[in-house]
């Protein structure tokens, strides 16, 4: 396992290696954030360069890949391996917003991502933009991907307020663009689509999830009506009467 650990202020590196594990092979780097959200794909690609295997899983920092996923994803890799059209494999997305049981439904959070990829430098498979995703070549072909039934947990939008607020500070330089919640505005904003989650936590993340549930300060403003989330409305509706999801952003090729 490779992990990218960018200098910070925090105790990440010590933690990382107080694991302990001849496995984990740390990478020390300098995040350029002068390069907005690019160094995200910077250093993911950095990470990518640094393994020594024909295939690799992607995991972000606010991300849990369920323990049932990881076997899901080695037999899919070993099935496709040496089929050439299949250059990474698709796993579903929980999305958590506010807390640890309601989950982000609408299309702006992707329902789906690859998160596993071939390594070869030579097919120039790399990091697409703020690295949700993943571009072949020169002119950022989508990658060819097959679908799977891993899941993956995103807990970024779930954390506890003060590391909420820390996230927002470093996305207003990340994303310079995107419009940031005032100083007297609840802590998240509404979204439509929100729904309560019913499934199961990865077991890594089970005792994470118990002492982080309740935060009176993690708050969502009150629900309201936004003529902009029309769009979200009209296209969930056309998702539960036909299956598709119009009008979504795929950074991939289904194959």
């Amino acid at each position: 396992m490779v992990v990218n650990v960018g200098n910070s202020e925090d105790d990440t590196l010590a933690l990382v290696r107080s694991i302990q594990n001849p496995k984990i092979r740390v990478i020390e780097t300098e995040w350029d954030m002068t390069i907005k959200n690019k160094v995200l794909g910077d250093e993911t690609l950095r990470a990518m360069r640094a393994c020594r295997y024909p295939w690799g899983i992607y995991i972000q920092a606010d991300e849990v890949l369920h323990e049932t996923g990881a076997e899901i994803l080695a037999r899919a890799i070993r099935q496709y391996d040496a089929d050439a059209r299949i250059e990474g494999l698709l796993v579903k997305y929980q999305h958590f917003y506010g807390d640890l049981d309601t989950v982000g439904t609408h299309r702006r959070w992707y329902r789906r991502e690859v998160r596993a990829v071939r390594l070869d430098s030579a097919l120039d498979i790399r990091p697409y933009q703020g690295a949700q995703g993943f571009r072949v070549g020169p002119h950022n072909r989508k990658i060819r991907a097959r679908l799977t039934d891993a899941e993956m947990f995103h807990y970024g939008w779930a954390r506890p307020a003060e590391a909420l607020r820390s996230k927002l500070e470093v996305s207003r330089v990340l994303y310079p663009w995107v419009k940031q919640p005032e100083a007297d505005q609840p802590l998240l904003p509404w979204t439509p689509g929100l729904r309560r989650f019913t499934g199961t936590h990865p077991a890594a993340a089970c005792e994470w999830v118990a002492s982080r549930r309740h935060d009176p300060e993690r708050v969502i403003e009150p629900r309201r009506f936004r003529w902009r989330f029309l769009r979200y409305y009209l296209s969930s509706a056309i998702e539960r009467l036909t299956g598709i999801r119009v009008f979504e952003f795929r950074n991939y090729e289904l194959v």
